[in-house]
């Protein structure tokens, strides 16, 4: 459930943040007002385009952010912790930011985040119908997800899912195993592979050995040849020899010992210096003696790590990941070889599989054509009630070509409408009237009564083209959808504004150089003066007052 909406410098919005609730909120204002702009601001963080000129006029960026109560949306909860963007209060918290020179950023949770990742996000947090194309419902995949919803048919769908994706799997193995039509060719390129990879390769740690050894190898006469110069300043004749410096350094010292005791400890450090320079010398010279001066070896250890470095380039993996790579081709020619039962088995149950698939499919179809033909007649009485007379609205489904097992099924879904008798039904997605789609679009919600699984649905202009009774229809419609999900809808009529549990204003003034536009929840007394001036336009009377009060109080009693 969105909770709140907070915007700065959006178009004529100079700062507003709105707290929202439950139930149905309806947002009213004079026309240019810019009550739109609250669904529009939603649309953006939803992950829409953003636009330059949505920035307020001498700012330089525009600021939009709204937060929302997952505690009943397990579904968007789920996609945060699988993006790691989540919070441990369970809040949803979307963030973006519009610069004047047209970029923009956007954020989730605090976190920098794509517009694929907003609209992914938001698509199972807001809905919003209005006269705009880019709806969930326009979309195939939705109408279809609808129609399983309100089938109510869960376990089905996902038992066709999941034997779908078995006969894929094995499939997938079956192929595998089989080789194709290169069988042969490809078990005897396993078998040349297999065996000269196992004929060089090492374990990581006996690949690293390997490696140390060619590098003492390579480089055994510097190494001798240093080891012996460094003894040889250690413990030489010349009389720069670090051990005769040494020595008579001791000497030295051990005269002022002599005259100061405090120093015997520096003269005891000095020997034991003496002791750790002499054995630094002998290991020095037994180092120089013993570093294995062996051509042949090196050229042998040599010779295999330039075979190592061939295979890596030839099978595009590190020396060290080689000897994995001869482990799996081992096994797949290991599998290869004796495929002929494991083929036998996995054929059997592909068969199986498919048998199961098609079994499943089937009872999916004939739920899908029943509910469907039930959805499209509640649908068709609704849009009668909202002013669409003679309107009806049918559910093809289109069985789709090919024979394997499809994870959505075997028929595709599309919703058919034709909004005026006499004309013939075309798909929803190509209906031309904004108003009329709109309208649609809250006979199906009714019809389903928001058994899809988004929180908030926003409905834009719902009632545009209509009065009187059906728009007093139209706000009733929206009130009981509103008892199961949070409804937000910019309206104009009063008869619509009646039905609210509360009641958003959008004002604009100016001071005849800057416009600005002001949004207030108004309580009882704003509501009953709003709804007065929407039936009265300029002159507001008593009268017009007690029936705003009277159709206030008839839609509370409804409830």
């Amino acid at each position: 459930m969105l909770t709140s909406l907070y915007v700065r410098h959006f178009a004529v919005v100079e700062e507003a943040e709105i707290a929202f609730g439950p139930g149905l909120t309806v947002v009213s204002g004079e026309t240019g007002a810019g009550k739109s702009l609250l669904v529009d601001a939603l649309m953006l963080l939803a992950g829409s385009r953003a636009d330059s000129g949505m920035v307020r006029t001498g700012s330089d960026r525009a600021e939009l952010a709204a937060e929302f109560d997952l505690a009943a949306l397990p579904d968007a909860d789920a996609w945060l912790r699988r993006e790691e963007l989540d919070e441990e209060d369970g809040s949803c918290r979307l963030r973006r930011v519009i610069r004047a020179e047209g970029s923009s950023r956007a954020w989730i949770n605090g976190r920098p985040a794509s517009a694929t990742q907003l609209g992914d996000l938001a698509a199972m947090l807001v809905e919003i119908h209005g006269q705009h194309e880019h709806q969930a419902l326009l979309s195939r995949g939705h109408q279809m997800t609808l129609l399983d919803a309100y089938a109510g048919h869960e376990d089905l769908v996902q038992r066709v899912r999941e034997l779908a994706q078995q006969w894929r799997e094995a499939q997938a193995r079956i192929r595998k195993l089989s080789g194709g039509d290169d069988r042969e060719q490809r078990l005897e390129l396993l078998r040349h592979e297999a065996e000269e990879l196992e004929h060089w390769v090492l374990a990581p740690a006996e690949l690293a050995e390997l490696e140390a050894s060619h590098r003492i190898l390579a480089n055994a006469g510097r190494l001798a040849e240093g080891a012996s110069g460094v003894a040889e300043m250690i413990d030489g004749d010349s009389e720069l020899s670090l051990r005769r410096t040494l020595a008579r350094a001791h000497v030295e010292l051990g005269k002022l010992s002599a005259l100061d005791d405090r120093l015997a400890p520096l003269l005891e450090m000095l020997d034991n210096a003496d002791i750790q320079i002499g054995e630094a010398s002998d290991g020095l010279n037994r180092y120089a003696q013993d570093v294995d001066l062996d051509p042949e070896r090196y050229t042998e250890v040599d010779q295999h790590l330039s075979r190592l470095h061939e295979l890596s380039r030839k099978h595009r993996l590190p020396a060290a990941e080689l000897h994995e790579k001869a482990a799996s081709l081992r096994t797949e020619l290991s599998e290869l070889e004796g495929a002929g039962e494991a083929l036998e088995k996995l054929d059997a149950q592909s068969k199986a599989l498919l048998q199961d698939y098609a079994a499943a499919a089937a009872t999916l179809s004939k739920s899908r054509a029943a509910s469907g033909e039930k959805l499209g007649q509640e649908v068709s009485h609704l849009m009668g009630e909202l002013g669409m007379s003679g309107g009806v609205l049918k559910i093809e489904l289109e069985a789709t070509s090919g024979d394997e097992p499809d994870p959505q099924g075997r028929e595709r879904c599309e919703l058919l409408v034709s909004a005026n008798p006499g004309q013939p039904p075309r798909a929803l997605r190509k209906v031309a009237s904004g108003g009329e789609l709109a309208r649609i679009s809250l006979a199906i919600e009714v019809a389903t009564l928001g058994k899809d699984t988004v929180g908030t649905m926003i409905f834009d202009e719902v009632d545009t083209g209509i009065g009187g009774a059906v728009a007093e229809v139209v706000g009733q419609k929206l009130r009981a959808l509103g008892g199961q999900r949070q409804v937000l809808c910019v309206t104009h009529l009063p008869q619509v504004a009646a039905q609210g549990h509360a009641h958003l204003r959008v004002s604009k003034q100016s001071d005849g150089e800057h416009t600005r536009t002001q949004i207030e929840k108004l309580d009882a007394n704003g509501r009953r003066d709003e709804l007065a001036r929407m039936l009265g336009g300029v002159e507001i009377t008593k009268e017009t007052k007690a029936h705003a009060k009277q159709m206030l109080e008839r839609a509370a009693a409804r409830s």
